[in-house]
This record gives structure tokens, sequence and C-alpha cells, in this order.
């Protein structure tokens, strides 16, 4: 076996029970590492800004949802290049994994200056939209538009730790931001205690440490022995692995942006709650992500499995990898819930220690993590679906389940009783729905028989 392979790790032979964890646990701590980097911002301006705490808790809180929709509609991109150069390691096709990790670094860097320049634009009215307090208003402005200045730096570390997931590296992402974490806190704490500063601070502080992990990564795959190895020289679009990408890429990415979408609607239902209650939503949402890092970790895990079995023609490997996926997943994703529910309320005070504020923000656990029983299920299968490059179904299904039904609750349910516990309940309701929605399509379309079939025929 070449130095390349040895390096790679190999999903298309032996056990996949142990190696799914060795790849998805390590994405699971990555994307608490990033969400690090907003409860960090939280943990500093709520406790080191004085009487104006809630305030600036707030405002950091107010751009959660939006942030989550811009990134996450790109992340579903990267996935998408995730899937193509799975599919062509499979099939062994060095040629295609070349031109797809270049044409994915580009795409990143482009779509990243392109959102930051429309983002600017969009800004104030984004927040407008969002019912933001007046007294929160300016702060919360100001922290958006220097995120969305960082744009092309958050979008390129994201593409580049899609490229290292395709090949089994999922350690590499995981020290990157393990370092720039670090740097993060350090950095909030000195412009927030030295400088003075409160959300701007915090907000320089994050767009600084997601520059240098993607500086890091950038120069990891310069260096790499695997297979995905950067050349700066062969950096161009191509337009057949640009169109793979897109396939794939932007439905995963819509679904994931329609699941923020449908967050912004219900942040602006919270928002005309009041101040308090918004930092209670924003605390606990950042509890909550840790969880939900863990599910989703396993069904990035299912995706690239599955793309690089199905593209060795591994087809019955790909049910083992979707019946182990939702085993573990399960049980990690039931510990992980356990301890959060048994210590969330200290948990909530590390970012703000206001009693009502913890007491609001345990209401809305306690939901969430019930739902999450019905996310396990639909992400694993979403992803699934994906690493046989079906995308464009479970992205249309979320659209419905998730967007659809959260709309009409808020203007059906919630209008009729505007209370947190009424909009909070949305998230079990959406979330069960799309679980079998998604169940379905999956018994219906079943890939992998599809494909069992249609090699049994090409041997007859």
């Amino acid at each position: 076996m070449s130095r390349t392979k040895q390096a790679e790790m190999d999903m298309i032979h032996g056990s996949i029970w142990n190696k799914i964890p060795q790849f998805a646990l390590p994405i699971a701590a990555t994307a608490i590492l990033g969400q690090l980097f907003n409860a960090s911002d939280l943990a500093v301006v709520g406790n080191f800004t004085g009487e104006a705490r809630n305030a600036c808790v707030a405002a950091v809180s107010s751009n959660s949802a939006i942030v989550s929709l811009v990134v996450n509609f790109f992340v579903g991109i990267g996935l998408g290049a995730n899937v193509v150069i799975a599919n062509a390691l499979g099939r062994d096709d060095r040629d295609m994994v070349e031109k797809t990790v270049h044409t994915a670094i580009l795409l990143s860097v482009l779509g990243g200056i392109l959102m930051a320049a429309f983002g600017e634009a969009i800004a104030h009215s984004l927040l407008s939209s969002l019912n933001v307090p007046e007294d929160v208003f300016d702060m919360a402005l100001t922290y958006l538009r220097i995120y969305f200045l960082g744009m092309p730096v958050i979008l390129l570390y994201n593409f580049e730790a899609a490229i290292f997931r395709s090949v089994g590296d999922t350690k590499t992402p995981l020290l990157a931001l393990a370092f720039s974490g670090v740097l993060n806190v350090l950095l909030n704490l000195f412009f927030v205690l030295a400088l003075k500063m409160t959300v701007d601070g915090v907000a320089i502080a994050t767009v600084s440490a997601n520059a240098v992990s993607a500086i890091i990564l950038f120069l990891k795959l310069r260096n790499t022995d695997k297979s995905i190895k950067l050349d700066p020289s062969k950096l161009r679009i191509d337009g057949k692995a640009l169109g793979r990408i897109l396939r794939i890429g932007v439905p995963a990415g819509i679904q994931s942006a329609l699941f923020s979408l449908s967050n912004i609607l219900i942040t602006s239902s919270v928002n005309s709650l009041g101040t308090v209650v918004m930092a209670a939503s924003g605390a606990s949402s950042n509890v909550e992500t840790f969880a939900y890092a863990v599910l989703n970790s396993f069904s990035q895990a299912c995706t690239t499995f599955v793309g690089q079995n199905y593209g060795a023609g591994e087809i019955k490997r790909c049910r083992k990898v979707l019946g182990l996926c939702l085993l573990e997943c399960a049980i990690c994703t039931a510990c992980i819930v356990l301890l959060a529910l048994t210590f969330g309320k200290n948990l909530l005070a590390i970012f703000n220690s206001d009693p009502e504020v913890v007491a609001i923000g345990y209401t809305r656990l306690k939901l969430i993590f019930f739902a999450y029983i019905f996310t396990t299920l639909y992400e694993n299968m979403s992803g699934y679906l994906r690493g046989f490059g079906i995308s464009l179904l479970p992205a249309l299904l979320t659209a419905f389940g998730i967007c659809g039904l959260r709309v009409v609750w808020v203007y059906t349910v919630f209008r009729a009783n505007p209370t947190f516990q009424t909009v909070m309940t949305v998230y079990p309701v959406s979330l069960s729905t799309t679980a079998v929605l998604v169940g379905i399509a999956l018994l219906i379309c079943h890939p992998a028989r599809r494909h069992l079939k249609a090699g049994a025929k090409n041997m007859a």
C-alpha cells in the first residue's frame, strides 16, 4: 500500500463500527470548539461589561440565526465537495479528486468575498426584520458587520475541513480549530478587559481566530501526503467538478439554510418577548448546539462513508453504515443530553447568571433536547441519501417539515398565544414531522436496493 493510502482512513474495507466514531467524534469536537467562539463571546460580554451585560448578550445572540443561515448554506456546498471527493476516491479517480480540491478552495474564497459584500449591504435590513429592540440594535449591527467582513476566511476554513474529512481525516481540522479557539478566548478577554471594548471586540476576536484556523489548514493541505494535496498554481474552477459540487452541495446548503431561516423566524418571535427572554434563549441555544454537534457529526460520517462505498460499488456496506450511524449516534446523543439536562442550569449560568435568564433558558433546553430524538433520525437518513448523490429530496422535505411548519406555527399558534413555551413547542412538532417525511422518502427511494438490483441485472 502506498504512503498516500496509508495516510487515509480505509472506509471501503474491514470493520465499520469502530471507524465511524473515530471519524465522527472529532467532527463533533470541532463543531463544539466552533460554537465556543460564539459562546466565549457571550460569556465575556455577559460577565465583564457591567450594567450593559444583558444588552450585550442580547446583541450577540440576535445575530446567531443570521450567522448560522449564511455559514450553513456554504457548509452545505462544502459537503458537496466532500461527497464528490469521496465518490472519486472510491472509484480511484485521482484526477477528479485533484480538480475538486482546487475548485472547492477557490469557490470558498470567491463565495466568501461575495457574501461579505452582500452582507454589508443588507445587514441593517436583516436586523430590522428580526424586531431587535432599540437598546440593542446598534451593538447587534456592529457585531454583524464585523462578522460579515470575515466571511472569506470563515468559508475557507469550512471548505478546507470538508476536504480533509473526505479522506477520513477529521483530526487535522480539530487541531487547527483548537489552537484558534484558545486564541479566540484570549483575544476576547484582551479586547474587552484591556481595551474596554464590548461586542465589537469579541467580533474582531472571532474573525481573527477564524483567519488563523483557515491559514493553518491551507498550509496543511499544501504539505499533506494525502491525495488531497493542494498546489496553489492549480487553483482554478473546473466546470465538471463545480457542477458535481453544486448538484449535491446546493440542495444540502439549502436544507441547512432553511433550518437556520426557520430559526430566524423563531428568533424574531423570541425577540418580541423582551431582552431577558432574548438573553435566555441565546444562552440556551449555545448549550443545545453542543449536543447537536454530536448527532450532526454522525450524519456527516454517514454521508462520507456511504459516498466512498457507493463510489467503490460496495452497496451492502452502505446499508450497514446507516444502521451503525443511527445506533452509535443515538447512544452518544443520549449521553450528552443526559449530562446537559443534569447540569443545564450551571451551564446557562456561565453565559448569564441572572436567575430569571437561567430559569427561562432551562425551559427551552428541556423542549429542544426532547426534539433531538427526531433530529437524530432525519439527520442520519438525509446523510445516507446524500452519500448516494440524492441531495434535493431531503432538502425539499426539510423545507416543508421544518421551515413550512414553523412559519405556519408562528403566524397561527404563537400569534394566538404569544408565550415562550408556545414558540418553543414548534421544535419537537417540526422535527418529528421531518423525521417521518425523510423516513418515508428513504423507504420509497431505497437507493441501496435499487443499485443492487441494477448490479444483478448487469451480471445476468
